[in-house]
């Protein structure tokens, strides 16, 4: 049996590992960056073309679907392949997306920009988050992730308002041309990975196929805890994405307010993580942490809802949402690398993109069906309350913090 503990000692992996935490940490957020410039861009397209709202539903969460089916098998295949290659794959079909939607105008090429998107990000994620959990233990894994979240954190900030300029300056094809580059850039970065970069981890089917993938979540304590705070965490931010503009909207906030709420959002997410593993100390460790994002970020949700349209309020809350995701996720990944032996972390960091995914696709139809019984208000206090109630009831179950302490890993 492989052993999954991983030694205390606060160090680097090997000599070239911060090299290549620059290098992955620049590729992805050019990637995220043309990635969420897509967030904006193929909305407008599909408004151009005069599509049926229906379709336009099928076409945003094409790039889910797969990725949520075929998330474990492409861990799998990170590992056998190396990180290089497969960041080196994943950045040209990044770049292949966009391109189909120049060169084919109509619903086609906008449905296969979706889908090729999706399997190209997940393939780009995948293999990122298992290059940089290999870079080191302890404290120095912790400011790695820290720092890779935040650079990826950047790029989400910054597509959407890239986009827009270039949509409202330019044209909707300006902004594919421009989404097309950047992953282009990316392929170019993930020739300077080192050789340790370029090695793959290959693992056997019994231990990165689906039974063995379900056998750790339904045994092993740490990747059942990195499951339950990252999919908390992108439950509470799908919701607090997708029906905030639309619940503000009908208290008659603007555009614009809406817009700057989501920024203070995403900037406070990036901040926090270029200090995790200083704010993970004072704060008592991962244990005390995982406590307090979990905590803050489904009662910010819950009291969205209630605030109702006071702006210095609702930016408060948007920013204790931003500090509690910021840390949950980066947190989780570094949980999950130091509880699996290093074949099964490839597959296992897939399985918890593939939890990512589901939270993603749930929670919109979750809240959606809530709000049209009780209104957003009340789907806001619900929801996240039951999320709450769950991690409690699993932390009790699991001994979090005594029989079982993260920090001790």
């Amino acid at each position: 049996m492989s052993d999954t503990t991983v030694p205390n000692a606060d160090e680097i992996a090997y000599p070239q590992a911060y090299r290549d935490l620059i290098v992955v940490s620049i590729a992805l957020t050019l990637a995220m960056l043309s990635n969420t410039m897509l967030l904006l861009t193929v909305p407008f397209k599909a408004l151009e073309l005069g599509i049926s709202a229906s379709l336009i539903g099928l076409i945003l969460s094409a790039p889910y679907v797969l990725p949520l089916m075929l998330a474990i098998p492409i861990g799998a295949f990170v590992g056998r392949t190396g990180a290089q290659r497969v960041i080196l794959f994943g950045a040209l079909g990044m770049a292949m997306g966009p391109a189909c939607s120049l060169l084919f105008q109509g619903i086609g090429g906008l449905l296969a920009n979706q889908v090729i998107a999706g399997v190209s990000n997940i393939l780009l994620i995948i293999a990122a988050q298992s290059l940089v959990s290999g870079l080191g233990h302890g404290k120095v894994l912790e400011r790695c992730f820290g720092w890779y979240t935040t650079c990826m954190s950047a790029g989400q900030l910054l597509g959407p308002l890239l986009a827009g300029l270039l949509i409202e300056h330019y044209s909707i094809n300006h902004s594919f041309a421009l989404i097309a580059l950047f992953p282009l850039l990316s392929s170019v970065c993930a020739l300077l990975f080192s050789a340790q970069a370029r090695r793959g981890t290959p693992s056997t089917r019994a231990q990165s196929g689906y039974r063995a993938q379900w056998q750790l979540l339904t045994t092993n304590p740490g990747v059942q805890l990195s499951m339950l705070i990252a999919s908390t965490s992108l439950f509470v931010m799908s919701v607090h994405s997708s029906f905030m503009p639309i619940y503000l909207e009908s208290l008659s906030l603007t555009a614009a307010t809406i817009g700057g709420l989501l920024s203070i959002r995403a900037l406070a997410s990036m901040l926090v993580r270029a200090f995790m593993s200083a704010i993970i100390e004072r704060l008592g460790g991962r244990t005390a942490t995982i406590r307090f994002a979990v905590i803050l970020i489904t009662c910010a949700l819950m009291l969205t809802g209630v605030v109702g349209d006071q702006v210095a309020l609702l930016a408060v809350l948007a920013a204790c949402i931003g500090v509690a995701g910021g840390l949950s996720q980066p947190l989780s990944m570094v949980i999950l690398s130091e509880s699996v032996s290093r074949e099964q972390r490839a597959p296992s960091l897939a399985m918890r993109l593939m939890g990512n995914r589901g939270a993603q696709v749930a929670a919109p139809v979750l809240i959606g069906v809530v709000a049209d019984v009780t209104g957003f208000a009340t789907a806001f206090a619900l929801v996240p309350l039951l999320l709450l109630v769950l991690f409690l009831f699993w932390s009790w179950r699991a001994g979090l913090g005594s029989s079982f302490d993260p920090d001790s890993r």
